[in-house]
Formats: structure tokens, sequence, C-alpha cells
């Protein structure tokens, strides 16, 4: 049987040594990435974006997931704070003293 076959295991499953390489990679590869996006970037940013990955010889795809991944949790701040700040303008969320929280987490003199 030629390499670029599977062979198929007596339980069904197909040996990793037997599949093609590449459906090996590609499983590897995108194993644990669950959505495909697009955007739209200005002009500019998709220069520097090409810039930054022609140089360090990443993709510009890496890229993108690391401002995703970096910059979710700013955002998350930013906006979830915006949130909680308009739930206390409307009295639905407690704030507490220094005096408060310094008695509540025992560290009130």
């Amino acid at each position: 049987m030629p390499s670029c076959f599977a062979r198929t295991l007596e339980s069904g499953e197909i040996a990793d040594s037997q599949r093609p390489r590449q459906a090996r990679y590609n499983e590897y590869k995108y194993r644990n990435l669950n959505m495909a996006t697009s955007i739209r970037l200005d002009p500019e940013v998709e220069q520097r974006l090409e810039r930054l990955a022609a140089q360090t010889g990443r993709t510009k795809a890496y890229y993108l997931r690391e401002l995703v991944t970096r910059g979710l949790g700013d955002l998350e701040d930013f906006y979830l704070a915006a949130a909680t700040m308009e739930r206390v303008r409307k009295g639905e969320e407690r704030i507490y003293t220094l005096d408060e929280a310094e008695r509540d987490l025992g560290l009130a003199d």
C-alpha cells in the first residue's frame, strides 16, 4: 500500500504513522483553533502588519491572534468597568469605603 494512504486498524482508527503527513500537520496546527474570522484594516495598519511579519518571519495571523489575545483583557477591563460604574451611578452596585474594606479583610488597625 502506498504511504499516502492511511492504514485502518482493527478498531477502525487510522494509525498516525500511516496518515498522510499533511493531514497530521493540519490536525496538529488547527486542533485548538475554533473560529475563523476576517477584519478590514486601514492600508497603513495592514502595511505595518505585513512589515512586522516579514521582518520577524511570523505570519500576519500570528500577530492578529496575539493582538486579540492580549488586547481582549484590556477591552474587558475597560468595558466591564464602565458597566460597573454605570450600575454604581444608578445605585445598583454597592461601594465600600477604605475603612470598610480594611475591616472586612481583617486589615483594620
